[in-house]
């Protein structure tokens, strides 16, 4: 059984390992030791911090084998952007320029530099092994911290975002970046990444140009690939979608990729999940429908798939098996968060 947990200090290799499997485009985990220290190091100290508005926290999880207890994927939830430094984005606007005695009316989408998603929450960091890829844990990796939300509201943003990884090739060469940003620093997209991932993402878009970009002057080649999504992120940007998220013309300033938001208690893992009282049986496991389903911990949260009976909608109690209960870590009576898939 998959099961997501908070990442521990003695997670830090198999993250590297993480970091250095996922190449060019996995900007927030670059693959530093010290670095990922650091980064494990904060998650830490927010899942600990008590908290009454979000602010600088960053919980990050794994998703772990509970029977080998190998660890093979990542995600994490940025509380609030911005706070420290600008959270750029370009903003995919119109300008129109028309003459009525030319008979001419055109609209051109227009790049302008935007920090307007400051302060809202961000899903961040999700990265998958090869070897994990079936049985639904791309769907547990994605869906997990929406119910970690749903259980502490107070902790996180109105509105939340994900920044999806835009197109690359194989040898790392993005076009939105050898369309425009190249033109203004002397520097490979590989280098850049490594930049933002070490944290100095600002320094880089301050050079930017801080006026509007008519995006026709871009080559045809960075021109297609603004707003679309690398390959290996469409079946993430899938999984959002189903949850609510759309795109609203932001992407990001280097590879062009999308940006998708919804309102926190909007996202549909949140709005239809139920909180209820667990019921261990001993015996054979339950059958029924996918379900995700999680405790309501902090600390020590706890999130997996399992085939559930499906509760109704006065139902008070959720009855689980103790294979089950174990992986959750709870005993009869205590509250779980659930959703049908």
């Amino acid at each position: 059984m998959n099961v997501i947990r908070p990442i521990r200090i003695d997670d830090l290799d198999a993250l590297l390992t993480m970091a250095q499997s996922a190449g060019a485009g996995f900007t927030s985990l670059p693959p530093y030791p010290d670095f990922l220290r650091q980064k494990i190091e904060l998650s830490l100290h927010s899942f600990a911090h008590s908290v009454v508005a979000p602010g600088h926290e960053r919980y990050l999880f794994v998703l772990e084998d509970s029977r080998t207890g190998q660890v093979g994927g990542c995600c994490a939830i940025e509380a609030a952007c911005g706070l420290d430094e600008p959270f750029y984005n370009y903003h995919v606007g119109v300008t129109v320029h028309a003459n009525r005695e030319l008979k001419v009316y055109n609209r051109i989408p227009t790049l302008h530099l935007s920090n307007d998603y400051t302060a809202t929450s961000v899903l961040c960091s999700l990265y998958l092994q090869p070897g994990f890829r079936a049985g639904g844990a791309g769907r547990l990796l994605s869906k997990c911290r929406f119910l970690f939300m749903g259980n502490f509201p107070e902790r996180f943003a109105d509105k939340v975002i994900a920044e999806m990884r835009g197109v690359s090739d194989d040898a790392g060469r993005s076009p939105f970046w050898e369309g425009l940003g190249r033109h203004f620093f002397s520097i490979d997209y590989s280098e850049a990444e490594h930049i933002v991932g070490m944290g100095n993402k600002a320094v880089i878009a301050e050079l930017m140009p801080p006026h509007p970009i008519y995006s026709v002057l871009l080559p045809k080649e960075a021109q297609e690939v603004m707003g679309r999504v690398h390959p290996q992120t469409a079946p993430a940007l899938h999984l959002l979608e189903q949850e609510g998220f759309r795109y609203q013309g932001y992407i990001d300033i280097f590879d062009g990729g999308p940006t998708v938001e919804a309102p926190l208690m909007d996202i549909r893992t949140i709005r239809k999940s139920q909180v209820l009282p667990c019921r261990i049986i001993v015996g054979a496991p339950a059958s029924g429908p996918t379900h995700l389903v999680a405790n309501t911990q902090l600390q020590d949260f706890r999130c997996t798939l399992t085939p559930l009976a499906s509760p109704s909608a006065d139902a008070d109690h959720l009855v689980i098996s103790a294979e089950l209960a174990e992986a959750l870590r709870v005993s009869s009576g205590d509250a779980l968060r659930v959703v049908a898939l």
